[in-house]
Parts: C-alpha cells; sequence; structure tokens
C-alpha cells in the first residue's frame, strides 16, 4: 500500500463547532485537535483536484446528518491511495470514515460498495484492483528507474531519457570496440573468453543492485553496468554457435539452439517468479527487502558462475588451436598417440589466469618483434632459409616484470603457409624444446653469451634433426588427428598469429 497526502486547492476549512458539540459526539476525547493532528500536506498526488462527493458519501451524509444539520459532513483533507484507488477521510459527525471518490487514473466516479445490484461497477473497480496488481507484480520500484527519478514529481522526463540514451550509447560503442579488437579470441580462447565475460556480466549486475543507494552516481553506475553487459552478450553471441556445435554430435545444430533457449527462458521464469515471490513477502518491510537482495545476490552469483564453469568443461570443442594442437602433438611425442578432443578439454581447462602458457621454453606463433632482444642464432637462421621453405624455427628473448630475461621457441609461418605446414612447424617446436629441456643447463648459459661456432652448429644440429622427424612423423599424425575427430582443415590462430613473412630472394 502506497499512500500520499494533499490538501485541494479549492477546500476551505469548515468553522470549528462549538466545544460542547464535539464533548457530546466524542466520547473517547474531549477536544477533536487531541486526536486529529493534521499533516503536512503535499499535492505530489495525481488524482482530481475537484472533489464531487460519490454515492458513499451521499449515503453517508443522509444517514449520519442529525436533524438541522444536514450539512455536518466534514471531509479531512487527508486522501489516500491503495492500489490505484483514491480515498478520502471523512467525519459525519459520530465516527471516522474512508469514502472512495475514483482512481489515480480514473475518472474521478466515486466508488459505492460492491453488491449484486452495481455488477457494471463492481466490474470496473475490479478490473482497476487487477490492472494495479499487475503493474506492481511485473513493474517494481526497481533500482534502475528509482535512481534516476522516474515516479517522483520533481524527476525530469528530459533528464531521464538523457541519462539512459548515454547510458546505452557509450554500451553499444563499447561492444563494437570489443569485437572488433578481440574478434579472433573467440575461436581461440573461447572458454576462458566466456567464462570472464560471464564473470563481468555478474559484478555489473552488482553494480545495478547499487543504484538506488547511490543515486547522485546513477550514470555513472550504471553505464558501467551497461558496457559490462554488452560486452557479455557480444561474447555469449559470438560463442553461442560454437558451443552448440560441440554438442551437436549428430549434425543437429538447430534442435541443440533451441533447447538451449528453452532452458535458458524457463531458468529465467524461474529466478522472475522468486524474485516475485520475495517482493511480495517483503513488501511490507523495504528495508529488509533491500537488505535481502544483498544477501541473495553472492549466493545465486556464485551458483551461476559454477554452473557456467561445470558446463564449459563439458564443452569438447572439436576445431583445432594452437594450444589444442600443441597438446595433441606433445601426447603424441610422449605416448605415441593422439587424444580424444574430450581428454584435450580436461587438459586444456578454462585456464581464466592463463597459468599453462607460463611454461619453460613456451612455443609461439608469429614473427619477431621489432622491440625485443633478438639472438644471434635467430639471425643465422633467417639467413638459412630458402625459398622451399614455408616455415622457420628461432629464438627470441622476452621480459616480464620483475623476471629475469627468458627465451622463447619461435615458429614463423611463410605466407601462402597450409594447415599441413603448421601443423608440421609446432611439431618441430615441440621437438626442439624436448631437446632443450634434456640439457636446460648447457642451453640457458650458452643461449645468454656470444654465439660461439660450437653453439650455432649444435643448434642447427637440434633444428635439423627436429625438422626431419617432424617430416616423417607428419603423415601418420596428420592421419590419427583426423581419425580422432578433429577438424584438420583449418588451424584457428589468433591476429598475432596470423602474421606472416614474405620471402625476397635477393
Amino acid at each position: 500500500m502506497q499512500s500520499a497526502f494533499y490538501a485541494p486547492r479549492h477546500f476551505q476549512p469548515p468553522r470549528q463547532p462549538d466545544k460542547a458539540h464535539f464533548d457530546s459526539q466524542l466520547p473517547f476525547s474531549r477536544n477533536l485537535k487531541t486526536h486529529l493532528k493534521f499533516p503536512t500536506f503535499t499535492n505530489s498526488l495525481r488524482a482530481p483536484l475537484h472533489f464531487e462527493p460519490g454515492e458513499e458519501e451521499r449515503e453517508v451524509r443522509k444517514d449520519s446528518s442529525p436533524p438541522g444539520g444536514p450539512n455536518s459532513l466534514v471531509r479531512l483533507p487527508v486522501v489516500v491511495t491503495r492500489s490505484s484507488e483514491v480515498s478520502r477521510y471523512v467525519w459525519d459527525g459520530t465516527c471516522l470514515r474512508l469514502v472512495s471518490f475514483g482512481g489515480v487514473g480514473g475518472g474521478g466516479r466515486a466508488a459505492a460498495p460492491f453488491c449484486l445490484d452495481d455488477l457494471g461497477g463492481g466490474a470496473r473497480r475490479a478490473a482497476r484492483v487487477c490492472g494495479a496488481a499487475v503493474r506492481d507484480f511485473f513493474l517494481p520500484k526497481q533500482a534502475m528507474f528509482r535512481a534516476i527519478g522516474i515516479g517522483y514529481s520533481r524527476s525530469l522526463p528530459s533528464a531521464a531519457a538523457l541519462n539512459w540514451v548515454l547510458k546505452d550509447g557509450l554500451g553499444r560503442l563499447s561492444r563494437c570496440i570489443y569485437t572488433a579488437s578481440l574478434a579472433s579470441a573467440f575461436d581461440t580462447n573461447l572458454k576462458r573468453v566466456r567464462f570472464s565475460t560471464s564473470v563481468l556480466f555478474s559484478l555489473s549486475v552488482g553494480l545495478e543492485l547499487l543504484t538506488p543507494t547511490f543515486p547522485q552516481y546513477f550514470l555513472l553506475l550504471a553505464s558501467i553496468a551497461n558496457i559490462a553487459k554488452q560486452i557479455s552478450l557480444a561474447c555469449y553471441l559470438a560463442t553461442g554457435s560454437a558451443v552448440h556445435r560441440s554438442f551437436a554430435i549428430a549434425d543437429n545444430l538447430g534442435e541443440v539452439s533451441a533447447k538451449a533457449q528453452i532452458q535458458s527462458v524457463c531458468f529465467d521464469n524461474v529466478g522472475l517468479a522468486l524474485a516475485a515471490l520475495l517482493n511480495m513477502l517483503f513488501k511490507n518491510n523495504q528495508r529488509l527487502l533491500a537488505a535481502l537482495l544483498f544477501a541473495v545476490y553472492p549466493i545465486f552469483t556464485a551458483i551461476d558462475l559454477l554452473g557456467i564453469y561445470q558446463g564449459l568443461k563439458h564443452v569438447h570443442l572439436q576445431t583445432l588451436t594452437k594450444g589444442r594442437l600443441e597438446i595433441i602433438l606433445n601426447n603424441w611425442i610422449d605416448f605415441g598417440c593422439v587424444p580424444l578432443p574430450a581428454e584435450v578439454s580436461n587438459e586444456e581447462g578454462i585456464d581464466i589466469f592463463n597459468v599453462k602458457g607460463k611454461r619453460v621454453w613456451p612455443v609461439r606463433i608469429g614473427c619477431l618483434g621489432t622491440k625485443v632482444k633478438i639472438p644471434e642464432l635467430s639471425m643465422m637462421t633467417m639467413r638459412s632459409i630458402s625459398s622451399k621453405d614455408y616455415y622457420f624455427i628461432c629464438l627470441e628473448s622476452y621480459s616480464r616484470l620483475n623476471q629475469s630475461e627468458k627465451q622463447n621457441i619461435l615458429v614463423c609461418l611463410r605466407e601462402g603457409a597450409a594447415t599441413s605446414d603448421i601443423i608440421a612447424g609446432l611439431l618441430q617446436a615441440c621437438y626442439v624444446r624436448k631437446t632443450l629441456l634434456k640439457n636446460r643447463t648447457f642451453w640457458d648459459r650458452s643461449l645468454d653469451s656470444y654465439a660461439s661456432d660450437a653453439i650455432s652448429k649444435e643448434w642447427f644440429r637440434v633444428t635439423e634433426d627436429s625438422r626431419e622427424r617432424a617430416k616423417k612423423d607428419l603423415p601418420m599424425v596428420s592421419e590419427q588427428i583426423s581419425a580422432a575427430g578433429w577438424a584438420v582443415k583449418n588451424v584457428l590462430l589468433s591476429t598475432e598469429e596470423q602474421l606472416r613473412y614474405s620471402f625476397v630472394d635477393d
């Protein structure tokens, strides 16, 4: 129930009756002012200003008017709103009554008591009550609306509209920037990007809950929350087809997508019903309801993120990326067989913090950077390539914050390199890394110093042996990769991994 007070502008307080009259009519009081304290009135209620007595009030006047005093009914300047119905307190000389005289958005007709003889008026009243109940059920005092002032008389519609335009505009702009800068990562790092944006979405919901607490920062909080939601939505739409394809083992992609939408709608409705139930149970205690929201939010957020995490663990993608292909080739080198997509998915995991990429002698696909230290052996390797080579293996130095300088094994691909060249180059790099790890102390010391003739010969011997082994194993590896259910037509690479070099024969 929501109450509001107002004093009609044309209303003049009636002449105060004499003390003897009130003493005879109020046995529980000796003074009307003692028990009827007039409140401070506002004109915020959107009700008809010109009050006409309805049937109920006319009936009250007829029954309660004492002989010789037909106009003794006193209308008090207190108006109450219940479910879009406007009522007013009146004093008939013996008791205090609440007389209805129309709804907030109605025509101002006085509402008479319900009876079988007046089904038309009762139906209209029932329609108003049902409409107000439906409105309150689906449109509660939401945080995003209250924070910008919608529902208050002092709010400016133009300011509210401007806030929403800025909020939505910044969100869509951020979504475009995000999708443009991270387009290839939706394929190469699908699970990591999907889970990280899910965390971002959960945090955005928390920001929206803070908007009524800090209404002066509404635009800032709502804009940040909307940016996070737009980024999460972009990732969801971009990765949804790949996730559904992993479950479409019988090429029933349409059915899987449809069932996924049904599951999403059902769980959304369950959440909506639960929220409505809590809102109805605690409608009389708004403070407890607000505190309950902040108590329930972390619990359901943790459940949601745990469900997403477990779901992504069961997503077994059949497309080849640099990370999955490296797992496959390492397994081939160690055990002589190619793992299935489910086995690679379990080993790959989500790896949200990219911990698995920080191993010793990591392998990278791309080109040598001009801002990093290039070992002398890499210069010699580039000088030795020919027009028949579609890739070459070299070393590069890199360093992170508060860490000593380390070495990468770099696979540089040439323009026109096919999928078989990518597999062969990565297989050779895995063989090189295995050889370097067997004598790690020697190579760490040798690569930090000047490349002598002995070190250069040893490096070229390692790269040549690994090339021969990769060339020999490539047909069998490719056959087993295809037989295991992997899509061998293409290897999905990120933007940096797609960089190619061109051979120039001077």
